[in-house]
C-alpha cells in the first residue's frame, strides 16, 4: 500500500505505544504470485517491503533493538526468512508456518537473532488439533485437548531451542511456558 497509507498507523503506534504486523512473505504456497516478483530495481516485492518495514520502525525502537513495527514472514520459506533477517534486523517477525503447514524448527531458527530474540513463532493447527496428531492421539483424549496441546507445545519449544543451539544462537526460555 506505500507509505501514506501505513503512516497512520505507525503515527498511532507512536501515540498509543502500540505495534503493528505488516505481511511480508507469507507461509501460503501462493504467496510467491505476488511476493517473489521482482521489481524493476532487482529486488522481489518481500524484500522491498521488508526495507521499508525495516525504515519505517526506526523511531520506534525499544531497548532490545526490535521496533513495534513488525514483519509477518513464513517459516515455509526458510531462505527468504533467513534473508529478510538480515535486511531487516530491528524488525521483530511474526513467522507461521511451523507444524502443520510445513515449517521445521531448523526453518524458523533463521528468523531469530544471534540472541534468540526477534520472533513469534504461530501454530496453530498443529496446537489445536494436537490431541489429533500420530504423535499424541493414544496418549490424550479429544477431552484431554488442553493436555496434548501443552504437551505439543513444550515439545516444539525443545524443538526450537535445539535447532537455535545448533545454529549458535542463544536459547530462549519462555516465562509462559514452563515444565
Amino acid at each position: 500500500m506505500g507509505t501514506d497509507c501505513v503512516k497512520p498507523f505507525i503515527e498511532d503506534c507512536k501515540k498509543y505505544n502500540k505495534g503493528i504486523f505488516i505481511l511480508v512473505k507469507t507461509s501460503n504456497p501462493s504467496s510467491g504470485e505476488l511476493q517473489d516478483l521482482k521489481l524493476e530495481n532487482g529486488k522481489e516485492v518481500y524484500t522491498q517491503v521488508a526495507e521499508l518495514v525495516e525504515k519505517w520502525g526506526e523511531e520506534l525502537r525499544g531497548e532490545n533493538g526490535y521496533s513495534s513495527i513488525a514483519a509477518v514472514v513464513g517459516a515455509t520459506y526458510p531462505e527468504q526468512l533467513e534473508q529478510i533477517r538480515k535486511t531487516a534486523p530491528h524488525t521483530y517477525f511474526l513467522i507461521p508456518g511451523y507444524g502443520a503447514q510445513g515449517g521445521k524448527a531448523s526453518d524458523i531458527a533463521l528468523g531469530f537473532d544471534n540472541n534468540g530474540l526477534g520472533g513469534i513463532v504461530n501454530a496453530s493447527r498443529s496446537l489445536m488439533c494436537a490431541y489429533q496428531s500420530d504423535r499424541w492421539k493414544d496418549q490424550f483424549t479429544e477431552e484431554e485437548y488442553a493436555k496434548a496441546t501443552r504437551a505439543e507445545a513444550l515439545r516444539m519449544r525443545d524443538e526450537l531451542n535445539q535447532a537455535m543451539a545448533t545454529l549458535g544462537q542463544a536459547q530462549t526460555r519462555h516465562p509462559y511456558i514452563k515444565n
